[in-house]
Formats: C-alpha cells, structure tokens, sequence
C-alpha cells in the first residue's frame, strides 16, 4: 500500500543532512520543518545560498522560464519586474526565501563535502574538505546538474596566449571594447551572452555545430501598478500563473513524436527566423535540422538581431582545436581572436562530484557510470537513507523546475517520515522495484524527440540511455511516486549497538 501522504510522527528521529543550499536545497528545508523536523542541516560550499543564481553572473544571465513560474508554489513572488527575471532578481528571492522560511540557522556555508560512507549502523559519515567527520541518519543529495563546467576535448585549449574561460566563471574585470572575442557553443547560455558581447566587443565570432529551435521570448516589463496588482490580487496572480504553466505544457506536446504540436511549434519558430533575419545566407545557417525539443528548446528576444550585426559572425562549424592566437574549425578555418569564451554547458549527472560510498563500499560514480538510473527520480539500490533531489530521470519537461523539485522533496519526506515512523535505521529500494520501473520506462524515450537518437544532445547519450528527463507528463510522474508503497523498500530495524 503506498506510503500516506498525512502519514506523519510526532518526534521525527533522523538527522539529516542536505547537500547544496540551492532552490532543491532549500525546498528540502522548508519541507522538512513544516513536518516537524528540526535536526537538519544544508551544507552549502559557496558563501551564500542560492546555487546557480548565486554562483553564475554572466552578461544577460536570466531565467528562461516565466518568472512567476519560477517560484515555490508557498512563496509566490509579486515583486518580479519583468515577466523573465535576470540573475540578481532570482537570487535575492531564493535568498530571500531563506530568511521567511527559517533556514539561516540550519545552513552551514563555505563548507564542501568531500566524502560520504554508508555504516553499519545505518548512518552517514560525511567528512568535509578540511576533515571534519560528521554523522547523519539520512542525506539528500540536493547538488544541480548546472555546476561542473564541459569543455571540448581538443588539442591545445591550454596553449591559448589570450584570456578564455567558461560561461559559468565570468570574467568581470576585462574590458572588450577593443576585442575580438569567439564564442564557443550556440545553445542557452550562448543566447544570452552574444547579444551582450555584441554590445560590449569590437568582434564577435560564434562557432556553432548546429542550430537550435529558438522562440521569441516577449519580455515585458512590469510596471509598478501591475506589480501592485500581483500583491493585493493574489487570484490575478494565480491566475497568470496558472496560464504561463499551460502554455508550458504544451510543450510536452511538441516533443512527442507525432503530435501536431510539433509541426506548429517548428511552424512558428521558423517564422520567427523569417521576421528577425532579413539575410538568406544566414537564415540557412540558424535553421535547425532536427526536429522541435530533439536539443533543449531556447528562447531569445535578442540572439536573431545580434547576428545580423556587421561585427558578429555566425560560423558553422565545430572547433577541432585550440591555437596559441585563436581557433581551428572542425573544416580547417583558422580563426584568430583576442578572448574566448566556452558556451559549452556542463557535465550534466555528474556523481563522482563527492566520493560517495554505500552498502558493501559500492561506489555510487561507478554504478551510475553503469546505469544512470533512479527509483521513480529520488532513490537508488545499494544506497540506504540517501536521496536526490534530482536524480536520473527526475525532471519533467512540461512543468517549471520547481514544480519537479517540490515533488521530489515532498515524496523524499514522506519516506523518512516511514522510515522513523517504522523505527527503522535504514530505507532502501527494493532491486527488484528499482528494476521493473526502469525497464517501464526506458521504451517511453523513443515516444519524445528528446529521446529518439535523431539528433544528439544532453538529453541522450550515445548509447540511446537517455537519463535526464522523465519520458512522460507531470500528472504521470506524480502518480506514480504517489503510488510508492511499502513493498518497495526495505525497511531495517534499528541496531542494538
């Protein structure tokens, strides 16, 4: 039978520790005191929370969802001035958040976990950077997949004479006014960034391996009546919300192989390329091959009218290596410039980020590097009382981010909840459950363009595995870690030692 949601203990027993104090992070928090626990504490390694936003300070850094999606449904926010937010206006509301939900004593900043062993009696040792040991009942594993920079592996990038870095580690301090700088990469930070380059360099030089399907964004400014409406009308808000997360859904509805909706999806995009670039030459260069969702969807007001810029090249084609004054393309074009800058994402999934050992030493980088796949997005064998946030397979295309993570957090909770209800050290997926699901779900890729190996992405690898995103709508995932019942788990009693 499944685990009931009003299921809950009068004196929750575990110690928990979450790792990363970003918006999974801090849903965990506030989950976890409105359900009466108290003995918790969020590890975060930069010296503030907020993750991401936090962390990554780019030129034209925003949200490319609707702001008003991109809140905890327990704390919407009014005060957004636009109806896509940059970077400091998110930031300050998760840091924000923080402080209305009660989290800043719970939060241990400026502290990496370097090393986490599973025991015999159930518990967690974490031991920190500067090798302090800790001891924890339950851990959630609330790190985002946007953390660890991806470079090309080309010959020569460390032979460059000139200053280069990765989007996610901005250089604030260089002026570029007299500078030629190449981009490296097309894709969502690259939308953001080049249009600010444009503004900012003398040159600009964009390599592309192939183009992206880009909507028009529609950016509009709120003025401070409508703010003043969304805060005394909280129906009106909710209602905008409401609207901006159906329109999302219909993006489900593209990426599903078949469905109309995608046919109208690629229509409109490419009228947008038809408005926004008057060059035919160019319009062949930004025209996607793929089909609509195959690669992340991007949206941009400003990316199309920063190309047709007489300083910024768009040039198709991939880097095959690095010069000490420039680039060679995958087609032999040497391109010399003063700076570049790697739009080239991250390793998404990335597990070895902390040393994580569990029942019988196994080492959770290893068996993910086998099969990255979780229980129902949160749980894997082989690792007792310890969660994802955000594990394989654990986010859903059509809803906000934090729509997934909230019930995530939500089912991890109730889970613990189980598990100090049962007195129990430990909490485990039953193999056999952690099997049978993902054997459900791996034909499902093929039904969305993200999963069907027509193009190559983030979304799949190689081998056709495809350990992102849930192959399926919102309403399916939540009915199904709503469906998690007893027979699942392996529940241990607690040790005598």
């Amino acid at each position: 039978m499944p685990f009931g949601l009003e299921f809950s203990v009068s004196k929750p027993q575990s110690r928990i520790a979450i790792i990363g104090a970003g918006p999974s992070g801090i849903a965990a928090g506030h989950e976890l005191l409105t359900q009466g626990f108290r003995s918790f504490t969020i590890f975060e390694k930069a010296e503030k929370p907020g993750g991401t936003w936090h962390n990554e300070s780019y030129p034209g850094l925003a949200c490319d969802v609707w702001a008003h999606s991109y809140t905890f449904s327990y704390a919407p926010n009014p005060d957004w001035t636009a109806s896509f937010v940059e970077q400091p206006e998110i930031e300050a509301y998760l840091q924000q958040c923080v402080r209305e939900f009660g989290l800043d004593p719970y939060i241990r900043t400026q502290t990496r976990i370097a090393r986490m062993r599973y025991q015999e009696n159930g518990t967690w040792r974490l031991t920190t950077a500067d090798n302090q040991d800790l001891e924890f009942d339950v851990v959630i594993n609330a790190m985002g997949n946007q953390h660890t920079p991806l470079f090309p592996e080309v010959p020569g990038r460390d032979q460059f004479k000139g200053p280069s870095w990765h989007s996610t580690h901005w250089n604030h301090d260089l002026d570029l006014s007299e500078l030629h700088v190449a981009v490296v990469g097309s894709a969502a930070s690259a939308v953001q960034i080049v249009p600010e380059l444009a503004r900012a360099s003398k040159k600009v030089t964009v390599l592309q391996r192939s183009p992206n399907w880009i909507m028009p964004r529609g950016r509009k400014q709120y003025s401070k009546r409508k703010r003043k409406l969304f805060k005394h009308a909280p129906l009106y808000l909710k209602g905008t919300q409401k609207a901006q997360r159906a329109l999302m859904g219909l993006v489900h509805q593209a990426a599903t192989v078949g469905h109309k909706r995608m046919d109208q999806f690629e229509k409109r995009a490419l009228q947008y390329i038809e408005r926004a670039i008057p060059d035919p030459k160019l319009r062949e260069k930004v025209t996607p091959k793929s089909r609509f969702a195959c690669k992340r969807g991007l949206v941009s007001d400003d990316f199309y009218p920063a190309l047709n810029q007489p300083h910024v090249e768009l040039v198709n084609d991939g880097l095959a290596a690095v010069r000490p004054d420039g680039l060679t393309t995958s087609r032999g074009r040497e391109i010399d410039c003063d700076v570049i800058v790697y739009c080239t994402g991250y390793r998404i999934l990335d597990f070895d980020r902390i040393d994580v050992a569990g029942n019988d030493n196994t080492d959770l980088a290893e068996q993910m590097k086998e099969a990255p796949e979780a229980y129902k997005g949160i749980v894997v064998p082989n690792f007792p009382n310890y969660f994802f946030a955000v594990g394989p397979n654990g986010l859903v295309l059509n809803v906000p981010y934090f729509v997934t993570v909230e019930q995530n957090i939500s089912t991890i909770v109730r889970l613990i909840v189980a598990k100090d209800a049962a007195n129990a050290s430990s909490i485990e997926v039953q193999p056999k459950a952690h099997q049978a699901y993902n054997e459900w779900m791996r034909p499902r890729f093929a039904l969305f363009s993200w999963g069907d190996g027509s193009c190559n992405s983030y979304y799949r690898f190689d081998d056709g595995r495809a350990p992102f995103l849930f192959p399926g709508d919102f309403k399916t995932y939540k009915t199904l870690q709503d469906e998690i019942g007893v027979a699942d788990f392996s529940l241990n009693e607690q040790s005598q030692i």
